[in-house]
């Protein structure tokens, strides 16, 4: 699966990676991915994160890869159908701030089990974690652009309920500081983390229609 968000990185000219992980396999994506080279990576990193601490956490893992710069995360088990480039392209362009990426989702139900975010314009004015009663049809993905503000966040960050540093935490005080945009993702996207039963949704539909796909301005 984390073929998938490589590609994906790698095709919108993101070449300097730092892959984060945890548990008893981390050794096989060091075998499986090596320096990166033979999946068009210019410079790879690793880091462990050595009990789960939220995503938040895993992030300021790579601060001393990240600081002083912009960074992109993307969590390996999402998949898009369509290129990343568009997203990459307009956070280059973007003053400051973050950027999220959502995808418009059709059922409710759906909703109710994810970030929703509620939009003003070409701004992000709320995030919502699994929300009763969801403000839009966006469902906030595993893909984050920050600038090198968020260095400076992650201290801040107080542990959730569950004992994690949550990312949402983060996106909202983007939010807040009025600094958070998105992007609308086009054609399909899913999380293969969610449950077993998107785990094979989503290779179902990967080995029918592909993911990555190519990307030119003459097709935007």
């Amino acid at each position: 699966m984390v073929n998938w968000a490589i590609e994906a990185l790698f095709k919108a000219d993101v070449t300097e990676l730092m892959l984060v992980t945890g548990g008893t396999h981390a050794g096989e994506f060091f075998r499986l991915l090596g320096n990166g080279h033979e999946h068009g990576i210019h410079r790879l990193f690793y880091a462990y994160q050595d009990k789960p601490g939220g995503i938040a956490e895993a992030l300021g893992l790579a601060e001393r890869f990240g600081r002083g710069g912009r960074i992109v995360v993307m969590l390996a088990d999402n998949v898009v159908e369509q290129s990343l480039v568009p997203a990459v392209e307009n956070f280059r362009a973007q003053e400051r701030g973050g950027r999220i990426l959502l995808a418009k989702l059709d059922e409710p139900e759906h909703l109710r089990h994810l970030g929703v975010a509620e939009l003003d314009g070409d701004r992000v004015t709320r995030i919502v974690e699994k929300p009763a009663d969801p403000p839009s049809e966006y469902a906030v993905t595993g893909i984050y652009f920050y600038d090198e503000q968020v260095w400076d966040v992650l201290p801040t960050l107080e542990p959730s309920g569950r004992g994690e540093l949550e990312i949402t935490d983060v996106n909202n005080w983007y939010v807040g500081q009025g600094q958070m945009e998105y992007d609308v993702l086009e054609g399909f996207w899913g999380d293969a983390g969610e449950s077993i039963e998107a785990y094979y949704e989503v290779n179902d539909f990967v080995r029918a229609n592909g993911a990555n796909k190519e990307w030119s301005k003459a097709s935007s």
